[in-house]
């Protein structure tokens, strides 16, 4: 968790200089592109600030009306910073985009657009690597992009879309800067601020659909559902046991549940030190299962 700080922090801190840098080249140049994009890191300054709120929020203990914690204000909070990418980033990008090019304005000087765009490629960048060091770390020797589609830290995730978004519609800018002056088209820059517009609304849609799967009640994969199983049905004095049941509370918190029948010969006393060996092997392989119960039964299980 603290390391998703880091990255977030470096979000917030390079979105705000660049986003005040923008704003002012915007208002002295005209161009609408970089209107949108001073627009797309101011929503990502308030998206790191609302991250680290649900960071916070997400570490309270357990309580009698939270019982199993509180970590799934992080998952709300992510899909409230992808709801404000989606309508604040993506759809007042298109709208001045749009207006741009139904009253098309010429450009004044572009050389302190490109200034900026190259400036701002810089440190969107480093805030990039900052996010995809962290990310890295997290992953360890698992396939990359494997990894990144089940990873369950929306803070990192987001952080790296953003900034992924960020770098490419800083190119999407200078392409319709550059075509704008070069061919003395104006709505080619208003062109460029739509398809920053439409950047933005990709990324928030897939940020959204990450988001919502994980407040209903997101589970672990069915391979890591299936090697448990086994696992426990490795043990000597278990005849079988059911898939289980899991459920993200945050990133490093997921709850078990399973029924295993046991030998019908086996006593009360060796049930409950069959179960706490159980728990201890799920455990130690899977240091994010914090709670686990384990229905016992000495009847006929069957197995789904």
């Amino acid at each position: 968790m603290a390391e998703s700080k880091i990255a977030v922090y470096g979000a917030i801190a390079g979105n705000l200089a660049i986003a005040t840098t923008k704003f002012i080249v915007a208002g002295i140049t005209g161009s609408s592109a970089m209107l949108s994009e001073g627009i797309h890191s101011a929503v990502d300054t308030g998206n790191g600030i609302l991250l680290l709120v649900g960071l916070s929020r997400s570490k309270r203990k357990a309580d009698a009306t939270h019982p199993f914690g509180y970590g799934k204000e992080l998952y709300f909070w992510s899909l409230i910073v992808a709801i404000l990418i989606f309508g604040i980033g993506g759809g007042i990008s298109a709208y001045e985009g749009v207006l741009h090019m139904l009253h098309p304005e010429p450009l004044h000087d572009p050389f302190w657009n490109y200034v900026v765009l190259g400036s701002a490629a810089l440190f969107e960048g480093i805030s990039f690597l900052i996010a995809l060091r962290v990310f890295l770390k997290q992953k360890g020797d698992k396939p990359f992009w494997r990894t990144l589609h089940r990873s369950k830290d929306p803070a990192t995730f987001t952080v790296m879309a953003e900034d992924s978004a960020a770098l490419a519609g800083l190119a999407i800018a200078a392409i319709g800067i550059f075509c704008s002056h070069y061919f003395n088209k104006p709505e080619l820059d208003g062109v460029a601020s739509i398809g920053i517009g439409v950047l933005l609304a990709v990324v928030a849609i897939v940020l959204i659909v990450e988001s919502r799967g994980l407040l209903i009640g997101e589970g672990v994969s069915r391979e890591t559902a299936a090697a448990i199983r086994e696992l426990a049905q490795g043990h000597p004095k278990v005849n079988s046991a059911s898939l289980p049941l899991t459920m993200y509370f945050g990133p490093e918190n997921i709850l078990l549940t399973m029924d295993i029948q046991f030998e019908r010969e086996l006593d009360s006393d060796a049930i409950v030190r069959t179960i706490k060996q159980i728990e201890e092997n799920i455990r130690s392989r899977y240091a994010p299962i914090r709670r686990i119960y384990i229905e016992a039964r000495q009847e006929n299980l069957d197995p789904y």
